[in-house]
C-alpha cells in the first residue's frame, strides 16, 4: 500500500515538473537563443524546480556552515543520490550557474534545451567529449558562472547509497583557475525520491542540504589534486554517514 501511494506520488511530481516546464517553455526558449540571456534562463529554471517541488509537498531546509560570499565564483561539489539533487542545487545557488550533464539528455525534449544552451554535456566515455567539456567549463568559470558538478558523475545502485569515488575533473579545473570548491551534503534526498523514483516512488518531505565553507585552492597546485579530492569526499562522506 505504501509503495502503491509513493509511486502515484511519483507520477504526481512528474506532472508538476513537466507542468511548470512547459508552462513557462517560450520564455525559456526566448531567453536561451541568445548567451547573454543566459542568467535570466536560469532564474527561470530556479523558479520551475521551486514550483514544482512545492505543489509536490517537497521543500528544501539549506544549512550553510559559514556565510557565502556569491559574489564570487566557485565550483560547487554535491553528492547525488536523487533527481532532487538536480532542484536542490538550483535553488541553493545563487547567481548564475552551469550544471555538467550526461550528453544523452540533450535528447530530452524539456531539460535538453538546458544541456544545449547553458549547460555542458559530456560523454564520458569519450576523450574528445571530455576535453570539450573542460575547455567549456573553463571558459564558463572565468566568465564568472558557478559549476555544479556531482564528481561522482553518477547514481549508484546501492540502495541506502553510500558515496562513490570522484572523478578528478573539478579539482583539477578549480586548481588550474584557482577557485575556491563547495563541497555540498545532499542528506536524505534519496529517502524522499532515490534515483528517478521509478524503483521506490516518491513522497511528501524535507530534503535537509548542507553547504559546507569554501575550500580556497589559490595556495595549490597540480600535484595536489588528489589531496583536494579525497579532503572534499571526506568532508561530504563524513556528514552523510552522521
Amino acid at each position: 500500500m505504501i509503495l502503491a501511494l509513493r509511486r502515484l506520488h511519483d507520477y504526481y511530481y512528474r506532472f508538476t515538473a513537466i507542468a511548470s516546464l512547459l508552462f513557462f517553455f517560450p520564455l525559456l526558449y526566448y531567453f536561451s537563443r541568445k548567451p547573454e540571456r543566459y542568467p535570466v534562463m536560469n532564474r527561470f529554471r530556479r523558479l520551475c524546480c521551486f514550483l514544482s517541488s512545492t505543489a509536490s509537498g517537497i521543500f528544501y531546509k539549506i544549512d550553510y556552515e559559514e556565510h557565502i560570499d556569491w559574489s564570487r565564483t566557485y565550483i560547487i561539489c554535491p553528492n547525488h543520490t536523487s533527481n532532487l539533487d538536480i532542484l536542490s542545487m538550483s535553488i541553493a545557488v545563487k547567481g548564475d550557474f552551469n550544471f555538467i550533464g550526461k550528453e544523452e539528455l540533450m535528447g530530452n525534449p524539456l531539460t535538453g534545451l538546458f544541456l544545449k544552451t547553458i549547460d555542458i554535456p559530456v560523454d564520458r566515455d569519450s576523450k574528445r567529449s571530455s576535453f570539450l567539456a573542460f575547455k567549456k567549463m573553463s571558459n564558463s568559470l572565468q566568465q564568472g558562472r558557478n559549476l555544479i558538478v556531482f564528481p561522482e558523475g553518477k547514481i549508484g545502485n546501492e540502495y541506502p547509497p553510500i558515496l562513490h569515488e570522484f572523478k578528478s575533473g573539478p579539482f583539477r579545473l578549480a586548481i588550474d583557475l584557482k577557485i575556491p570548491i563547495i563541497a555540498v551534503t545532499s542528506l536524505n534526498t534519496w529517502r524522499i525520491l532515490w534515483d528517478s523514483g521509478t524503483k521506490f516512488g516518491s513522497r511528501p518531505g524535507i530534503c535537509d542540504i548542507y553547504i559546507h565553507k569554501p575550500i580556497e585552492t589559490a595556495h595549490l597546485n597540480i600535484n595536489d589534486v588528489d589531496d583536494l579530492k579525497n579532503e572534499v569526499y571526506n568532508i561530504i562522506n563524513k556528514k552523510f554517514t552522521q
